[in-house]
């Protein structure tokens, strides 16, 4: 089995780190990508903190247990992989672009021009553009032009998703990687990841709101006409539920999450009078038992005050009236009973759970919400594949290779410079 034949995805996260090696099938053009899932591993992680890393030997070592797992699994030697990025620093906006179109036949050169033209923005010599998504084309005019090359037109111009990132968040991020032995092949946004495994076509058309609510961050991502039109992250998920359930029955942050998975409720009106559950002793002193009920009077706030979070972002974008198809809640926060039902009583459109879709192989070893961005980034992954952009020539790809940045971002520049010339 060739190299090129597989790709990993490592989701470096605030509670977890997943590796997935999934195996990509050929595929006729126009027709999706199949990906097999044939390794998995995952490790407990502590050295993020709301996505961004505050400890590199603990995340390191998290990355080579959950690695190490998924090369036994699938029997290969791992060496690169797509990582997911998330975390408070990142901060997108829509931009657009126009260009003159040279030969009246609109070809890739022109597409590639346009759409640098619209990601030309100044921006803090601290960021760097992570991605440049392409909502739509506009040829002369006529607008909702999704691929415009072969036209005929004189005047081209691009509306996109520009999305950046702190570059020393990025790079500690990489660093962690390349001393697990692993060499970044480029960082994808965890919404953006999540979204490519658990929403169909159909929804991304119709208009969705996609949230990922995972351990220190949640995600949210909305589409309308296949196009995506918003990316943010809020610093809140489910470490904060556990830090209130171990203030709340006494109880250290470990059982705290242990107690959160096993009898969590998200709405206290699902839980009956008589539920009760033990909490462990801190130190040496005896367990108690404690109402079922007083454990979920304790979460649903909290999730009311994340869910009021996720309404003002989605309020805030203009974009709440286009959303058609509801919401599609994901991540492993969303998995604690009574989320999706209090989430239907607070939001007025359709709400689901999203599990990663269309796999084969060992899917069901990934068939949860938990695992939507790891899974995710094995089909971004695969559609770099098939654009044929396996490397990322931003400043924040070309120090993948290594951990001096100075170098890294002069290399980058220098090839910036070397391709507009010749």
């Amino acid at each position: 089995m060739s190299k090129k034949d597989l790709i990993v995805g490592l989701d470096i996260g605030t509670t977890k780190v997943v590796c997935i090696v999934g195996e990509v099938h050929p595929f006729a053009q126009g027709e999706e990508t199949k990906i097999d899932i044939i390794g998995f591993g995952q490790a407990p992680s502590t050295g993020l903190r709301k996505g961004v890393v505050i400890n590199i030997d603990s995340t390191v070592e998290a990355i080579r247990k959950a690695v190490k797992e998924a090369e036994n699994m699938a029997g290969i030697k791992i060496n690169s992989a797509y990582v997911g990025i998330a975390g408070t620093h990142i901060k997108s906006f829509n931009s657009s672009g126009v260009v003159a179109v040279k030969d009246k036949e609109i070809t890739e050169q022109d597409v590639q021009r346009v759409i640098e033209a619209a990601q030309a923005i100044v921006i803090p010599q601290d960021r760097e553009v992570l991605h440049v998504i392409p909502q739509e084309f506009i040829i002369d005019d006529q607008d909702g032009i999704r691929d415009p090359v072969g036209m005929n037109g004189v005047r081209l111009e691009a509306k996109v998703h520009v999305v950046t990132g702190a570059i020393s968040t990025a790079q500690n991020l990489i660093k962690c990687a390349n001393r697990a032995g692993i060499q970044v092949t480029k960082l994808c946004l965890q919404p953006i990841a999540s979204s490519a495994a658990v929403l169909s076509n159909d929804e991304k058309e119709l208009g969705v709101a996609l949230v990922d609510i995972g351990g220190g961050t949640t995600d949210i991502a909305i589409f309308r006409e296949g196009a995506l039109l918003h990316t943010s992250v809020l610093p809140v998920g489910g470490v904060h539920i556990t830090n209130d359930i171990s203030v709340g029955v006494r109880a250290s942050i470990d059982a705290a999450e242990k107690i959160k998975l096993a009898h969590g409720c998200a709405m206290a009106s699902l839980v009956k009078d008589e539920e009760t559950i033990e909490v462990p002793a801190v130190g040496e002193g005896k367990s108690r038992v404690v109402s079922r009920k007083i454990l979920a009077e304790i979460i649903e706030p909290r999730v009311e005050e994340l869910f009021s979070l996720i309404q003002s972002e989605i309020t805030k974008t203009g974009y709440a009236d286009l959303l058609a198809a509801g919401m599609v809640f994901t991540g492993g926060t969303t998995l604690l009973q009574g989320m999706i039902e209090l989430g239907d009583f607070y939001f007025e459109v359709p709400l689901k759970r999203g599990v990663p879709i269309r796999l084969g192989g060992l899917k069901e070893v990934v068939n949860s919400p938990k695992f939507s961005t790891a899974v995710g980034l094995l089909k971004y992954g695969a559609d770099q594949m098939s654009r044929g952009h396996q490397v990322s020539h931003s400043i924040i790809g070309d120090t993948f290779m290594g951990e001096d940045g100075l170098v890294g971002k002069i290399g980058g520049q220098m090839k910036t410079w070397f391709k507009d010339l010749f």
